[in-house]
């Protein structure tokens, strides 16, 4: 028997391989059969059900790996069993039953899927398929857009196409603008929000669009939109008393450092996301240092929270076609990551086109990497920068334990969001969601892309239902 070990890359049942062991290790031989893709054939002038034929349970087994788990302070080569898309079973050896797929990650870092909590799924006004494909060739599990979210139709938009089948987890801001640009009380709104509102109230105060009403409070937060839309301080205040009694992330944008520190002085208290404040260090508004120390030291640890963009982290220190990070910036945010004071990290680019170059989704792996292998970081803090940390602060922040129970790790019971990546080439081999391995060596795989579910400050759903409903009608 020709003994053959597995590279990664090699997916198959159990039930078409010949298990054997060498050197008390147990390895697995190939026998090359119908796959599960495959629909059908014909042999003996007979159409044959391949699928049909194949037993399969549901299982998938991550065999091998080096997992790196920051929040169960995981650090070994060791198996995970995945099953009904919930994280089943860690172990040293998980043995394989028939039926079972399982993936060789020997030589592969297994690490909790990539959570992006700012990340732009097309232009500032629109959703756009092609970037949540991208994202999840680059690892990224769980999205939340705040570009999309200037009108209440955005959760809409976005509910049609998680109805539709799209391959990571989706949630979305609202803008802070489009919030106070209706007719509605501020305690009317956080009625809204918190889904306590009457249809007709919505309807003669908001939109007239009943889905659109319907949708507007499946949402994880609300954006100031700083540079497009400069709000009053009436307006600000009236934002976070919004956000902090319903229960939603408040994010504003830092490329102004007196903008942000006008945010925070205006916060009294309330909670504060700083969105990529490495944009406060490109020198755009005032000095480029002066800039990201100012929003720095607004930083506290409490209430005021801040992120930083991967791209800018790197060695190019962000896009060539659009913002750079100066070094001495730049040292400034690797220092306030070291020690502690920013914990979050986001791609705030839309993948494979990036907006105004802020940053791309490509960056996110190679960055994680790059920081742990300059000293900045160790592996596991430099992973939990986009796994637990803001798995962390969103559910602070919305009051919810069900993010930090099921996000941003692999312990038992946590929803199987898996990023698969080799150091080496600095990618994702592969990128898994609710158990479903949705891309493969940055290639998306169509027949998961339904794998995503809808994000919202209160949890995930797997259909809306908005993109099966009829929207418009016709009478005689």
């Amino acid at each position: 028997m020709k003994k053959v070990k597995i590279k990664s890359g090699i997916l198959r049942h159990i039930n078409n391989n010949t298990v054997f062991k060498e050197g008390g290790r147990q390895m697995y031989e190939n026998k090359v059969g119908f796959l599960d893709g495959a629909l059908a054939t014909v042999k003996k002038n007979q159409m044959q059900d391949t699928i049909g034929q194949i037993q399969k349970s549901g299982r998938l087994i991550l065999k091998g790996g080096h997992v790196v788990d920051p929040k169960n302070k995981v650090d070994k080569q060791t198996d995970i069993l995945i099953a009904d898309g919930i994280v089943c079973q860690f172990a040293d050896d998980i043995a394989a039953e028939t039926g079972d797929r399982v993936i060789d990650c020997e030589g592969l870092t297994v690490m909790p899927g990539l959570v992006d909590m700012h990340l732009h799924l097309g232009d500032l006004f629109e959703v756009s398929t092609n970037p949540i494909f991208c994202a999840a060739e680059d690892g990224v599990t769980l999205g939340l857009s705040p570009g999309a979210g200037n009108t209440f139709m955005a959760p809409s938009l976005l509910g049609a196409e998680v109805d539709h089948g799209v391959p990571i987890n989706l949630g979305v801001y609202l803008g802070a603008a489009n919030v106070l640009g209706t007719q509605m009380s501020v305690d009317e709104l956080i009625r809204m929000f918190k889904g306590e509102i009457d249809a007709d109230t919505l309807s003669a105060k908001m939109t007239r669009n009943g889905i659109t009403n319907t949708t507007a409070a499946l949402t994880v937060g609300i954006k100031d939109h700083m540079g497009h839309f400069i709000m009053s301080d009436e307006n600000i205040d009236k934002i976070y008393e919004i956000t902090s009694k319903a229960n939603l992330i408040y994010m504003s944008h830092t490329q102004d450092p007196e903008h942000a520190e006008r945010l925070v002085s205006l916060a009294k208290g309330r909670p504060l996301h700083l969105a990529h404040a490495t944009a406060a260090g490109c020198g755009t508004h005032m000095g480029a240092a002066e800039g990201m120390k100012r929003v720095l030291d607004l930083v506290n640890g409490d209430n005021i929270s801040a992120e930083f963009v991967t791209t800018m982290l790197r060695a190019g220190r962000g896009s060539r076609e659009g913002l750079q990070l100066p070094k001495e910036s730049q040292k400034l945010a690797y220092d306030a990551l070291e020690s502690g004071k920013v914990k979050i990290l986001i791609s705030d680019g839309q993948n494979q086109g990036t907006m105004k170059g802020f940053g791309d989704t490509r960056d996110n792996i190679p960055a994680i990497i790059e920081l742990s292998q300059s000293g900045v970081l160790s592996l596991s803090d430099a992973v939990a920068t986009m796994t637990c940390n803001p798995a962390a602060l969103i559910g602070n922040r919305t009051a919810n334990n069900w993010w930090t129970d099921k996000i941003g790790h692999l312990g038992v019971g946590a929803l199987a969001n898996v990023t698969v990546v080799d150091m080496d080439d600095k990618l994702a081999t592969y990128t898994i969601v609710n158990g479903e391995i949705v891309s493969f060596e940055n290639r998306a795989v169509r027949r998961n892309c339904g794998a995503g579910g809808w994000i919202s400050k209160f949890g995930m759903v797997r259909k809306t239902g908005v993109g099966e409903l009829v929207m418009f009608s016709y009478q005689k």
